[in-house]
């Protein structure tokens, strides 16, 4: 019974580290097909639908599937004294998403989009220092050179990683005073959103299955709320098309992985599967919109391979 019980241990361990591997590959790929997915929404040079009315379907969808989630009843038993105390502290992880969602549209006043895609890189920093203040872990100094390599590694595909027939080499920079300061904010709630609710979902004794409900019902709330009141010219789902739908469907997913990632891992786990996602983003455009590699995307791949070594390799 004791050879058979070890087998069927070791065998539950590979399965779950199997499934672990293969949730974090999905989640790569949904990063990196973000942007490519954006680009074939776009009508004659322009995006068609209201992204606010994207944000309320993908919260909603995540809401439907965490409350899906639970219908065969929980793994893990309820308390018996569930209250909205257990779902309150999520309602500050929805405002915080919500409001980071907001500037990041205000931002592209005060700087072009090349500019926030370089500079946005530096919420690599502001998450990791908040994780390390916050949740109060020590990362050492060889974990902290991976963190700065992964930002490396961001800038220098931001800055030039692809490149399209007749493009100049280079990116110039532009940004305003109050686009910098915009960007710090964005920065500081970016990590702040992200620490938090790894912290919350890490402190209650609850099936994460019904942690997700609370901080998708808020999320539908307050976006709902935030559509209301900046009111939507056309309808709801104008311009919604297939490539919408797909992009509605697997920016749900991902957040319920994230949720999953947040929970079991840490924010770590997700800036390197964000950082990762460089190199299915860079496939894909290649592949779709027939742009080119450059020399600084293979620098920015061995960013990411050296942080990956010196965070998880090295002991």
């Amino acid at each position: 019974m004791g050879v058979f019980g070890n087998a069927a241990g070791s065998a539950n361990r590979l399965l779950h580290r199997g499934l672990w591997a293969l949730m974090l590959l999905l989640s790569v790929a949904i990063y990196g097909s973000h942007a490519p997915l954006l680009t074939l929404c776009k009508v004659d040079g322009a995006i068609p639908f209201s992204s606010t009315s994207v944000v309320v379907l993908v919260e909603l969808t995540k809401l439907l599937l965490s409350v899906l989630s639970l219908l065969p009843g929980p793994r893990e038993p309820l308390p018996a004294a569930l209250s909205w105390r257990h779902a309150a502290p999520f309602a500050l992880s929805a405002l915080l998403y919500a409001a980071n969602n907001n500037l990041v549209v205000h931002m592209q006043l005060f700087m072009d989009p090349s500019t926030f895609q370089v500079l946005s890189n530096l919420k690599i920093v502001s998450t990791a220092l908040l994780y390390s203040l916050l949740l109060r872990r020590r990362l050492g100094l060889r974990r902290w050179l991976a963190l700065l390599l992964l930002l490396a590694a961001g800038v220098t595909y931001s800055c030039g990683g692809l490149r399209g027939h007749g493009d100049t080499p280079g990116t110039r920079l532009h940004v305003t005073p109050v686009g910098l300061l915009l960007l710090s904010v964005y920065c500081l709630i970016s990590g702040l959103s992200a620490v938090y609710t790894e912290a919350i979902l890490k402190s209650q004794a609850l099936p994460l299955g019904l942690q997700n409900i609370f901080l998708y019902f808020f999320g539908v709330l307050l976006n709902l709320m935030g559509s209301v009141w900046t009111g939507m010219e056309g309808g709801f789902l104008e311009g919604f098309s297939p490539w919408v739908l797909l992009v509605v469907l697997s920016q749900a997913l991902n957040g319920l992985i994230m949720s999953v990632v947040m929970k079991h891992s840490s924010n770590i786990t997700r800036l390197f599967i964000i950082s990762c996602s460089i190199l299915v983003n860079a496939l894909l455009s290649v592949a779709l919109f027939n742009l080119q590699l450059t020399l600084l995307f293979f620098v920015a791949v061995a960013c990411i391979g050296l942080a990956v070594h010196l965070y998880y390799g090295v002991t």
